[in-house]
């Protein structure tokens, strides 16, 4: 059983390529102040890098939170590939930067609002390993905001995407998007036939849609009126958003290997649309034409279009059941030539989260959750053989962002719940070692955390796995925290994470314990899927005996002073636990929970999970299979007092079902708060809203598990 802990310095990430630090003295951790809600919110952030087009440099994101305000503004640094001593630089662009490319034609293209209108646009500039920048030019000028960008491989075209209306011939037009708006008044007008009202935390612009086009780059200028790749307007016309919404991005645009024509991700927006999951990949030869459905025969999902570089085939994943949002995604391999499809990874049972090809075109490289981590697997496409690589001395914890180069290389991010992304190199598929030193010396000035991991026998005798955060060299007993993942086809797993983060909970002197109990995911698509019609089954028999065999296996967890928290489906236990556990907790959180399933049937947008969660079915054609695992029914037995934290702008589980737990307690006599944020989702992602978040949970944990502590508070 492997043990991680926090980094210590940045002398221990040289020294290794994992972020599990030697495990420091206990006076040196003593004397260390403990991770703080500030130290989390103002923690630069890296993003994925862009490699040149020789491999020599790497280009990448950090986002730096000022202390002070809280705004947060984003710069570029490179990094040298080609000396292994180099020193990463900031490049100086002379105004804001994101999301870097490299193009084939040497350039550095990159998001900015500097130019006129303070819109975002793409623009470009020469760089070189030392930082220096010259030449800076702007790439676009459109009257629509540019969301994100893709070069064709030779750099003489360049797709972008943003909101457009789906009239607009060009990437932005006069008027666009106010048919909703019929006035007099300010009421928005929706017509039953159209597809979402609202969706995640905006109100739908009906007519406006997320659109990409294409436009031919003469001179390092995007010229033309473009080529709209959902084709022209009309009857019959393809309508819906590329990349999808709310989380799509540019894995969802491909461009093919000759430059000829795009391959990209769209789900058609009608009536269906809030029940539908059918998201197909369409294909664009840029003649203006209407696009073609390259996967019109799967009625389940289709992602991340990955052609390879040789321009012979296309490798996708895709899922085999409509309406199910997690079920397996199999890579999947068309012969571009002969159209010819067939499943790579049918017996690998493990879920691809993301496609690359080695530049040679003979790997795939995917990355999956894999009990408790997310390593990169090789994937052989003509066996269909899956290899998981070996990239990191002890864990592989959290590895994304791959960019594979030739020789077997690759570059990629890694975190880990002891700390957040660092940027990798891997020579030869080799162990790697670090290129970044964005946010690890300052972890290593931080009290490190222990986790261990463990298993148990869960519910049917199976065998699920959990883990155990705490405090390093701290003596003496610990209350306890039970956390409770969302999705719930998720899993709180080797990652960091900028929200629920187990290492600023455990720095307050708390044993956090997290089980990935039974629907949980990188443990196989049974063990996913049985979480389905049985949401207060299965999952509460393992959240208890989990927390039963982490109390056994470490005596300083004080399984007797212990609260519980989770949101999502997390809150949903909360509520959940409040009724039909009700004697273990001294105090609950329930974030953005589901209390009551009927009321949650009718005010959720996406329609399909809820329905499918239920056995298929929706509440008024089976209601008994929404009520059998509804919080509401049970509120009778409600007496642990619980802290309920909802938010306006909360579309997936509305604020309401907030407001009626917190109703709950009040009428049943129940200590409780409520804390409501104005302008958050489903999740708090604001600065100062994050530090009142973690202030107000804090207090709450504090005065029910220390009040010896807090009594003179």
């Amino acid at each position: 059983m492997k043990k991680t802990t926090g980094l210590a310095a940045l002398a221990a990430l040289c020294a290794i390529a994992s972020p599990a630090a030697a495990k420091p003295k206990a006076a040196r951790a003593d004397a260390r102040a403990p991770f703080s809600a500030q130290d989390l919110v103002t923690l630069p952030r890296l993003g994925g890098a862009a490699v040149s087009g020789d491999g020599t440099m790497a280009v990448y994101p950090v986002t730096e939170t000022d202390p002070a305000s809280f705004k947060r503004s984003t710069a570029l640094f490179v990094r040298s590939l080609a000396d292994a001593k180099a020193m990463p630089r900031r490049i100086d662009l002379g105004g804001t930067a994101s999301s870097p490319a490299f193009g084939d034609d040497g350039w550095l293209y990159f998001l900015s609002d500097r130019g006129e209108g303070g819109s975002d646009q793409v623009w470009r500039a020469r760089i070189s390993a030392d930082g220096s920048a010259a030449d800076v030019s702007q790439v676009t000028a459109l009257k629509a905001a540019v969301a994100g960008f893709a070069l064709s491989p030779d750099a003489t075209r360049i797709a972008v995407w943003g909101d457009v209306g789906r009239e607009c011939a060009g990437f932005g037009c006069d008027p666009d998007g106010s048919t909703h708006l019929p006035g007099p008044g300010t009421g928005r007008l929706y017509d039953a036939s159209t597809g979402f009202v609202r969706h995640w935390d905006q109100w739908e612009t009906p007519g406006v849609y997320g659109r990409t086009f294409a436009f031919p780059l003469v001179g390092g200028k995007a010229t033309g009126d473009g080529v709209p790749l959902d084709g022209p307007a009309g009857k019959g016309a393809l309508v819906g958003d590329t990349p999808t919404k709310p989380f799509g991005g540019g894995e969802d645009v491909a461009w093919a290997a000759n430059g000829h024509g795009l391959f990209f991700a769209a789900r058609k927006a009608d009536a269906d649309e809030p029940r539908s999951t059918n998201i197909d990949l369409w294909f664009n030869d840029l003649s203006g034409r209407a696009p073609v459905n390259l996967t019109q025969a799967n009625e389940g999902t289709d992602t991340l279009p990955a052609p390879s570089p040789d321009g012979k085939w296309l490798a996708y994943a895709a899922m085999a059941r409509p309406g199910y949002e997690a079920d397996k995604l199999t890579v999947m391999l068309r012969e571009l030539a002969t159209g010819k499809v067939r499943a790579l990874t049918t017996d690998w049972d493990r879920s691809a989260g993301s496609l690359a090809w080695t530049p040679d075109s003979r790997w795939i490289v995917a990355t999956a959750g894999d009990v408790l981590d997310t390593p990169v697997f090789r994937i052989d496409p003509v066996t269909g053989k899956v290899e998981k690589l070996d990239l990191m001395a002890g864990n592989e914890a959290h590895i994304g962002d791959v960019v594979p180069l030739s020789g077997g290389d690759l570059v990629f991010t890694r975190n880990s719940i002891g700390a957040p992304n660092e940027l990798y190199l891997s020579k030869n598929w080799g162990q790697a070692t670090p290129l970044t030193d964005a946010a690890t010396s300052i972890m290593g000035k931080r009290a490190p955390i222990v986790t261990r991991r463990f298993s148990f026998r869960g519910a049917n005798g199976d065998t699920v796995w959990g883990q155990i955060t705490k405090l390093d060299g701290k003596k003496g007993p610990m209350p306890a925290i039970l956390y409770v993942h969302g999705g719930p086809q998720g899993s709180f797993d080797d990652s960091w994470s900028s929200r629920w983060n187990p290492r600023v909970v455990a720095s307050q002197g708390y044993a956090v314990v997290s089980v990935d109990f039974h629907g949980s995911t990188g443990y196989g698509q049974a063990f996913t899927d049985s979480i389905t019609n049985d949401w207060g089954g299965k999952p509460l028999e393992d959240l208890q005996k989990g927390f039963a065999a982490a109390v056994a296996l470490d005596g300083q967890i004080d399984g007797d002073n212990a609260c519980a928290m989770g949101a999502s489906y997390g809150g949903y236990m909360m509520n959940w636990i409040a009724g039909r556990w009700p004697d273990k907790f001294k105090c609950l959180v329930q974030h953005d929970g589901v209390f009551d399933a009927r009321a949650m049937a009718y005010e959720t947008e996406e329609l399909w999970f809820d329905t499918w969660e239920h056995g298929g079915k929706t509440y008024f054609e089976d209601p008994a299979a929404y009520e059998k695992w509804n919080p509401v029914n049970y509120v009778d037995n409600w007496k642990t007092p619980m802290l309920v934290i909802t938010s306006e702008k909360d579309f997936r589980i509305p604020y309401t079902q907030g407001l009626a737990a917190f109703t709950a307690l009040q009428m049943k006599g129940v200590p409780g708060q409520l804390l409501v944020f104005p302008d958050e989702n489903h999740w708090v992602l604001k600065g100062k809203n994050s530090l009142q978040w973690h202030k107000t949970v804090f207090d709450w944990l504090d005065r029910w598990l220390k009040p010896a502590q807090t009594s003179g508070k």
